[in-house]
């Protein structure tokens, strides 16, 4: 090709240029990550975009990126308020005209909005679905130039998922009344159905489809099986002392005393659920989201859309309902990309709950179908003796080959420590057979104690001492029955009886293995090995700098605190630690070569420079 003649104009930029100039000036960021850039420049030009990426994967730069690159202003579908104001800070910092309207706007505040909307002075709006549907923000919209529409959690759109949000089948309006303004949804949780799904309810279809790995690989997995909870609770937050993290309980019970317990213990714990005074319960999400190291002790009501980047740990001390919610709660976790950990202590009483649970509601009789074989995919995951990410992205159909040399992650308690199986076909016939004499009504605790040939008040009310079965099982001890009868559940062998007390029953499948002709594999109990996971998720999760520079590293923390409380902000909206630390390690001596530290963008270095500088100077 022969050169094009100097005509002294500098060249014209590509649009892909003038997506990575924005990431840079606007963000701080010297690259785009994935396929951050194909999706930005595909939404740019005009057209819809159904995005599939995991929480930390950078899904709100696919659009917020565009709706700076095109005329109008973007608006962000979004189901939570929480998130909007997160995403509202974070953009101020940056220099961007955003703005929500929600719930929590006195009328004059959201007046004023609308008055930026109509008169295009602002770059992205958030607004919740049940407000972008009334006939007034309709007309709004009407009025307004309109760069895009992001549709965010958009798993919401599907009946069958954890997150349902009735609203959200209506969006399909937008395409309906302005189908020249391009759409773009995004998710972090949806199975290959749910995709489906979504495309469909939202008329999608013939929008491009970007899908990432959902895998995070800054998250180590670790399933124990519960024997203490609050003990097990309490040794895995040794390791995190000072940290910020989430736990998760099943019942607003359980979030309290969880709570207490661990404030007793010296942790800064805080609970959080749907039956606390509302003003209590924001006043404990601000403590976390502004102050270091908090620690919210929750259910499942807490955690969508919180956007705090430095979450070290989740920990799930009951078992949730299905994978999906486990992989989306467990995704709050390590979002700056650094490590993180997930933990879940789980047994088979948990399992007895939830099944009741499914069958006690209100659901119609697919729907139980589907929640039975949802839970029973997640006990899959917690019994497998395979690598657990393998196992956990293969539900969002990801076949995950792995590192290879016979390891697949490396960063699960499976892959770091391989369980040791057993041929526990004996002990399973004697399990088996100890349900079905006692009649199938008894849950796990008497049957272990009649295996065990323990003396108490109901082994004498039933008579069980004269069951053949009686003390057959006085070689294993009472947590090791408890593992064998959680894992013939898990593999079929036992089912409970839900719509009763919890009972254990037999299946169809047990009688080849009563009669000896199939064979029980079963997975070790690693109590000893447990501990040692634990500590060893110290180091990785230990994030180091040099001794030398951490004195400048703690300094602009105290900066940033400043900061952060003089605005009411978060403190990660005006740096996260990751900057912080590279700003510790570099010691910029000029706004210039601040400026060129990953996350310092022209608005935050013209607003934050000259302070940061003169805390480097001050640290020598």
């Amino acid at each position: 090709m022969l050169p094009l003649p100097d005509t002294g104009a500098p060249p014209a930029r590509t649009p892909a240029q003038d997506a990575l100039g924005v990431l840079q000036r606007v963000f701080g960021h010297a690259a785009f990550r994935g396929e951050q850039a194909a999706i930005v420049e595909h939404v740019a030009a005009g057209h819809d975009a159904l995005v599939l990426m995991p929480t930390g994967g950078g899904k709100s730069m696919c659009y917020q990126v565009p709706a700076l690159l095109r005329d109008g202003v973007g608006i962000v579908v979004s189901p939570l308020i929480a998130l909007m104001q997160d995403q509202v800070d974070a953009l101020l910092q940056s220099g961007v005209r955003a703005a929500y309207l929600n719930s929590t706007l006195d009328a004059e505040t959201a007046q004023r909005v609308e008055r930026e909307l109509l008169a295009g002075e602002l770059d992205l709006l958030y607004v919740a679905p049940e407000r972008l549907l009334t006939p007034r923000f309709l007309s709004l919209l009407d009025r307004a130039p309109l760069a895009l529409f992001a549709i965010d959690e958009a798993h919401c759109v599907s009946q069958w998922g954890h997150d349902f949000r009735r609203e959200y089948r209506e969006l399909t309006i937008l395409h309906e009344r302005w189908p020249q303004v391009p759409r773009i949804a995004l998710t972090a949780t949806a199975d290959p159905p749910t995709q489906r799904e979504i495309a469909e309810r939202l008329q999608l279809e013939d929008a491009r489809r970007f899908v990432s790995s959902f895998d995070r690989p800054n998250i180590r997995y670790t399933v124990v099986q519960k024997d203490n909870a609050k003990r097990q609770l309490l040794d895995f937050l040794q390791a995190h002392r000072g940290q910020a993290g989430i736990v998760y309980c099943l019942s607003r019970r359980k979030v309290e005393e969880t709570a207490e317990y661990l404030a007793g213990q010296g942790i800064d714990a805080v609970p959080y659920h749907a039956g606390m005074d509302a003003s209590l319960r924001a006043a404990n999400q601000r403590r976390f989201l502004r102050s270091e190291g908090v620690v919210v002790v929750a259910t499942i009501a807490f955690g969508m859309g919180i956007d705090k980047p430095d979450v070290r740990f989740v920990a799930h001390t009951d078992l949730p309902k299905s994978i999906e919610g486990y992989y989306q709660e467990t995704g709050r976790a390590g979002r700056d990309g650094e490590p993180a950990e997930a933990w879940m202590c789980y047994g088979l009483g948990d399992l007895v709950l939830l099944r009741q649970m499914i069958e006690q509601s209100d659901a119609g009789d697919e729907r139980k179908r589907l929640e039975h074989r949802k839970l029973d995919a997640l006990v899959g995951y917690c019994e497998t003796m395979r690598c657990r990410r393998q196992v956990l992205l293969a539900n969002f159909g990801e076949d995950y080959a792995g590192t290879g040399e016979g390891r697949a992650c490396g960063n699960c308690d499976n892959c770091l420590d391989p369980p040791a199986a057993w041929d526990a076909t004996v002990a399973a016939q004697k399990a088996l057979s100890c349900v079905y004499r006692s009649g199938q009504r008894f849950g796990a605790a008497h049957i272990v104690d009649i295996l065990r040939g323990s003396d108490n008040e109901r082994i004498r009310q039933f008579g069980h001492a004269q069951l053949s079965t009686y003390g057959v099982g006085s070689d294993l001890d009472a947590r090791a029955w408890k593992a064998v009868l959680r894992q013939l559940v898990a593999h079929g062998l036992l089912e409970v009886d839900a719509e009763g007390y919890g009972g254990l029953r037999l299946t169809e499948a047990s009688r080849a293995v009563l009669k000896g002709a199939e064979r029980v594999m079963l997975r070790k109990p690693t109590a000893a090995r447990e501990r040692g996971r634990t500590a060893r998720a110290v180091a990785t999760a230990d994030i180091e700098l040099a001794p030398v520079d951490r004195p400048l590293y703690e300094a602009l923390r105290a900066l940033r605190a400043t900061l952060a409380r003089e605005q009411n902000v978060p403190a990660y909206v005006i740096f996260h630690d990751a900057t912080l630390r590279e700003i510790a390690r570099q010691r910029p001596l000029t706004l210039g070569q601040l400026g060129g530290i990953g996350g310092v963008g022209a608005g935050k270095l013209e607003r934050y420079g000259d302070a940061v500088l003169e805390t480097v100077h001050e640290a020598g």
